[in-house]
């Protein structure tokens, strides 16, 4: 049973492709606030839990609910409302390359929630000056490092208001050196009671940022845990083995 805090819950999620299983009876409730942080080798189902989340895959079964909604593409809920309510920022960035900075952060909440348009500005500007990119407001994303499209990315999924915000690697495609930029900002969001659940390969920032740590392997949840006793006491073999990879 959801307590009253729950603002997302997957039960019994399972997705094959061609028939091949990739997430096995996944069940997961966060909290409004929490930070969950997605771990697991390649391959193991993690982005497509993620897309699950906001519709970008379908579910072959089990459901996902936002505040109690269903949300589910088969339930015939409206997915760019689902998408509003549930923002997804990528490894690639995704903007529009003849438009302008400003322009690719108004160009949703004009178009999709029809806002009004001094107010976006107002806002893009607010948050572009948030991440340390107001000056580059009018330039456009050939312009920009990864590290600067990526903060941009993430504005951009900022001014829709969303509820729950999903981060699918956003540091994978940057250079060590631009990591460090696009993880402060996620640091500083999480400091201030986000919603996030997020996949990530950095596992110290992994263990600064979560509340609770999900280990995926073979499309399933293998162990869940405070990131203090996941990486100093991991509970199974597979975890432990896992852990081991990295150095941090």
């Amino acid at each position: 049973m959801s307590n009253k805090d729950t603002i997302l819950t997957v039960e019994h999620l399972y997705k094959a492709f061609d028939g091949t299983s990739v997430l096995e009876d996944i069940n997961l409730e966060v909290q409004k606030g929490e930070v969950i942080v997605l771990v697991g080798p390649s391959g193991c189902g993690k982005s497509t839990f993620l897309r699950c989340l906001n519709a970008l895959e379908e579910t072959d079964e089990g459901r996902v609910l936002l505040d109690g909604e269903v949300i589910n593409p088969a339930e015939g809920k409206s997915l760019s409302h689902v998408r509003e309510r549930i923002g997804m920022v990528f490894q690639s960035y995704d903007l529009f390359p003849h438009k302008t900075i400003l322009d690719n952060i108004m160009l949703a909440p004009l178009k999709v929630q029809k806002r009004d348009k001094e107010g976006v500005k107002a806002e893009a500007i607010e948050l572009l000056e948030r991440v340390g990119l107001f000056s580059h407001k009018d330039k456009y994303p050939r312009q920009l490092s990864g590290g600067q499209k990526q903060r941009v990315a993430i504005v951009r999924a900022l001014i829709m208001h969303p509820e729950v915000l999903l981060l699918d690697e956003i540091t994978a495609a940057l250079d060590p050196e631009m990591v460090r930029e696009v993880l402060d900002v996620v640091l500083s969001l999480a400091k201030e009671g986000r919603t996030m659940v997020m996949v990530t390969h950095e596992m110290a920032f992994a263990r600064a940022v979560a509340d609770r740590i999900i280990f995926i392997d073979g499309g399933k949840v293998v162990e869940e845990a405070a990131p203090d006793e996941f990486f100093d006491a991991p509970r199974t073999e597979r975890a432990a083995r896992f852990l081991k990879t990295f150095s941090f």
